[in-house]
Formats: structure tokens, C-alpha cells, sequence
């Protein structure tokens, strides 16, 4: 079953009685415009005796309002040094699914946009879908397919005009999140490889984004030696055999843009040969929202259609086993760009899955309008201990960092709370996968854990550079490639959890998006 959205509708009637329930995110009552002004008093009312309100979310019986029933989630403070506009999806959250326990089952979002962030609304909206979100495989399991956690979600709005944009991009946005979810927290059986492939092609049927699927064994071990190499032992299970999923998006018009994009796929990592124990393995079938984020990406291309702009993206489906025909560490591979690459630990699978697809991306690249190109990955556990859970990370090469592309993909993350930190590429990553003997010229890692390496998190762009031949379109050459590396380990969401869809929305908003 593809994305499916939560149906949404829009009202400027905040008593409308075609819902059973109001969910108020805000910062203060004290602070509401006068359309909503019949909501302070109950919660001024209830002030008088709970100093407590603003802490936690509470729910309150209000004769006249819809449901006479009103959730006040309130944001917290919004304007101290380390603020950001994730109060107001994080209140949302919380006030939907206190909602949703008290039997609302047509809620109304309301969340009047506050000056500081113009956006404030549409993150609450985007908030309480994830709340709603229905897990892939619960709604395959349902007696009635079509089955929603709630009927519809209203969402106030206080110009009529504003309602069918708000609709719109929250849904569009959403259904790239969703199915991003979709293919990044099923577990590994439902989103196998070949599953993956039917799945997107489902997806995108009849509409603009073109999808090729490569399957033949090879053909991979051709075009994708380093890709085969980790496929090697999967390959030996129908149900496992990898996938590389072709997408491309051309909008209307002249192009004038170009985003290249690879993203990892792998569908569970045991870790390979460098098995991972202890209780490690659990929760690996996450190790392909990196896919799922370029899967995400071109679904909200396939909704809002933007024009100018072209997206060739790859998703890499491998499964990282482990049995008699796997790839171990010692083994030479020589990749798509002729260079030998000395495997020093299996677990460091996701460079390898990615690389050739890299290098086949550089070798188009010379021929596109105005091309940037990009890994994203749940690449590293250095990423979580560097920056912690929920940012990602970007580093750019020298070309990409000269047009300044991090820092824009910061900033597009700030506006709908899709966060990101900017990391480097150094030198001492480079030096760090120089080839260690006359055998090889590359080192693809070290045998330790990224989490136990120094710059554990750099060091990967480093090697996907060197071995995919970018190093040769650097600022010191003729024709510079921008080339961006993305880790999203932290961002991609808590095991046990679901995921949260990034880095979605900073694409969305950096590239498709009008500013705000």
C-alpha cells in the first residue's frame, strides 16, 4: 500500500461543529488575535487554579466550542537564545496525541502563526501528522486498508486565502515524509530490496518522476563493484537480491538546476563479517533512510511540480549479510573509477553501496546544468556522539562550500525545524584513507567503530570522494563538482520509534519552497 495522507481539511470558524475538538498550540492565551478570543477565558478560568498550565498538556470541557472539548499544548517560551520553531511541532505533537486519548476523532489544529516564525503554523500542521502517522505495516494488517488514526484534521486558518496553500503544502510535504517512513521503518522482510523496487514504482506510477530498476547480477557487478561486493552474500536469497532504483524529476521550463542525489539503502546490517554483537544488530533495518529520503524527496517533486529544476536520484537497496560468500575486510575491490579500495572493516558497508553510484553521478554531472551532487546516509555512529540525536549533518567539498551549500541547507532547515549541523572535510580525512601498502590505493576504513575514530564522521565523505574520482573535479581542476555529504544518523529517528522523515523538509524548503 503506497503513501496515503491523513486527510486534511482548513476552516476560519474556530466553533465550527464539523469537529469534536479543539487542539490549541501557542505560546500564551494572553497572546491570542481576537478571532480567538473565546478561547482565553476557559483557559484564564482554569489558570485560577492550576499555575501549572503551560507545563503539561491538559484537556478541558468548554460548552460552545467544537466537541465542547479544547487541548491546550502550549509551546513553551519561543524567544530565548536556543529557541527554534520545533517548539510548535513538538506542541503539536503532544497536544494531537492527548487529542487522540480522549477519543477526538475530527480534531481541529489550531495554531495562530507567530511573528517570530512565519511558518509556525505549517510546522504545528506537519507536527501533528506525524502523530498520525500509521505505520506501513498496520495499515496493511487492518481489517479496512484505508483506515486513519483520526477522520480528518482541521487546521484553522484566520484568512480564508491562507487555507488551500496550508493544506496543500502540508499534504504534499507529508506524503514525501510518509513515504520516507514508509521505506525507512518497515522491517527488513516488508522492505527487502525487491519490495522496495515495487514499492516505488507503485508510487510514482502516472506521475512526472521516471523510475528504472537494475537487477541483474551483472549488470551490478559491472557498473557497481563495490555495491556487488557487499550484495555478494544477500545475493544468494531471491528474496534479498539488491536493487538500484533509478529516479529522475525534470520540472517545466529551461532547467536551471540540477541536484544529483544517492542515497543508502541498506535493508539490514548485520554489520557483515564485522558482525555486530552485543546487541548492536537491532534496529539496523533503519540503515536505509537514506534511500527513503530521496524516495521522500521526489514524491513531494511529484506533488508540487516545481519548474527549472531537474533531480536524477539512486536509491542503493542492499542487505548487509553474513554467511559463507560475504565480503570480508582484506579483500581488494576495485571500483567503477578504477581505484583499488582495501576493505578494512565489512560494518562500513554504506560508502561502499554508494560509491559507484557516486562516480556514475560525476560522470553525468559534466554534462547537466548547474549540477550539485549528494550522499545521504545513516552512515555513522560519530554523528550521533558528535552532534547528538535529532541534527543532521553537512559537509561540503571545496567547490560545494565555495557556493556556500551547507550553510543554505542549514538555514532551509531552520525554517520548518529539520536541523543541521556543518562539518568540515580536513585533510587528515583524506590522509586517513590513503592506501597503507603497495596492494591498494584506497583504505575504505579502519577496523574500529566510527563512534571510536577521530573525525569518525568526516572521514567517510573523504573516501567516498577518493574512491568515486571526485577528487579529480576539485576547486583545483578545470571543472569543480559540488558535492555535498549528508549523515543523517542522528536526525533519522529514535529505535523503538518511527522515523522522522529527514532531511525532507530542508529539501523541500530549500529547493522547492517559496521563501517564507
Amino acid at each position: 500500500m503506497c503513501a496515503r495522507v491523513q486527510p486534511i481539511e482548513w476552516t476560519t470558524d474556530c466553533k465550527s461543529q464539523n469537529y469534536d475538538g479543539i487542539v490549541l498550540v501557542t505560546q500564551s492565551y494572553d497572546t491570542l488575535p481576537k478571532e480567538l478570543q473565546c478561547l482565553k477565558a476557559p483557559l484564564l478560568d482554569y489558570s485560577s487554579v492550576d499555575c501549572g498550565l503551560g507545563d503539561e498538556v491538559v484537556l478541558l470541557k468548554v460548552p460552545g466550542l467544537p466537541g465542547n472539548r479544547l487541548v491546550f499544548a502550549s509551546t513553551g517560551p519561543v524567544n530565548r537564545d536556543y529557541d527554534d520553531v520545533r517548539r510548535f511541532s513538538d506542541a503539536a505533537v503532544n497536544g494531537i496525541k492527548r487529542a487522540m486519548k480522549a477519543g477526538m476523532q475530527r480534531p481541529l489544529l489550531v495554531c495562530p502563526r507567530h511573528s517570530s516564525y512565519d511558518r509556525s503554523t505549517l510546522v504545528a500542521a506537519l507536527g501533528a501528522l506525524h502523530a498520525l502517522y500509521m505505520p506501513l505495516e498496520v495499515r496493511e494488517a487492518s481489517v479496512k486498508p484505508s483506515q486513519y488514526k483520526v477522520c480528518v484534521l482541521g487546521l484553522w486558518v484566520d484568512q480564508e486565502a491562507q487555507g488551500k496553500e496550508l493544506v496543500d503544502l502540508a499534504s504534499a510535504l507529508e506524503s514525501g515524509r510518509l513515504a520516507c517512513r514508509d521505506i525507512g521503518g518497515s522491517d527488513p522482510e516488508r522492505m527487502a530490496a525487491p519490495r522496495v523496487a515495487e514499492y516505488i514504482q507503485a508510487l510514482f506510477k502516472d506521475s512526472p518522476v521516471q523510475v528504472d530498476v537494475v537487477s541483474d547480477l551483472k549488470v551490478l557487478e559491472k557498473e557497481y563493484p563495490c555495491l556487488a561486493a557487499v550484495n555478494r552474500c544477500a545475493n544468494a536469497v531471491p528474496r534479498h537480491q539488491a536493487r538500484v532504483i533509478k529516479l529522475q524529476y525534470c520540472g517545466e521550463g529551461p532547467v536551471q538546476h540540477t541536484l544529483m542525489l544517492v542515497g543508502k539503502g541498506i535493508t539490514y546490517d548485520t554489520g557483515g563479517a564485522d558482525i555486530k554483537a552485543g546487541g548492536f544488530m537491532a534496529g539496523m533495518h533503519r540503515d536505509k533512510c537514506g534511500a527513503a529520503a530521496v524516495a521522500g524527496f521526489f514524491q513531494v517533486l511529484a506533488k508540487l511540480k516545481p519548474k527549472h529544476l531537474k533531480v536524477v536520484g539512486a536509491m542503493a537497496m542492499v542487505r548487509n549479510s553474513v554467511g559463507s560468500d560475504c565480503y570480508v575486510a582484506d579483500e581488494l575491490v576495485v571500483s567503477r573509477a578504477g581505484r583499488r579500495v582495501r576493505v578494512g572493516n565489512t560494518d562500513a558497508e554504506g560508502r561502499m553501496v554508494m560509491v559507484d553510484l557516486l562516480c556514475e553521478m560525476k560522470e553525468k554531472a559534466v554534462c547537466e546544468v548547474s549540477p550539485q551532487l549528494f550522499t545521504i546516509a545513516t552512515l555513522t555512529g560519530h554523528a550521533i556522539r558528535a552532534m547528538g540525536p535529532n541534527y543532521s549533518i553537512i559537509m561540503d567539498n571545496g567547490a560545494a562550500q565555495r557556493s556556500g551549500t551547507a550553510r543554505q541547507w542549514q538555514k532551509a532547515g531552520e525554517v520548518l525545524g529539520d536541523l543541521f549541523e556543518v562539518s568540515s572535510i580536513r585533510r587528515e580525512d583524506y590522509d586517513f584513507h590513503k592506501g597503507k601498502s603497495e596492494y591498494e590505493e584506497i583504505l575504505q576504513s579502519n577496523n574500529l567503530p566510527s563512534s571510536a575514530t577521530p573525525r569518525g564522521h568526516q572521514t567517510p565523505a573523504a573516501f567516498l570522494i577518493m574512491a568515486s574520482g571526485l577528487d579529480k573535479y576539485g576547486v583545483d581542476s578545470g571543472s569543480p563538482l559540488p558535492y555535498s555529504h549528508i549523515d543523517i544518523a542522528g536526525s533519522s529517528g529514535p529505535f523503538p520509534g518511527v522515523p522522522t522523515g529527514a532531511p525532507v523538509l530542508a529539501m523541500a524548503t530549500n529547493y522547492i519552497l517559496p521563501s517564507a
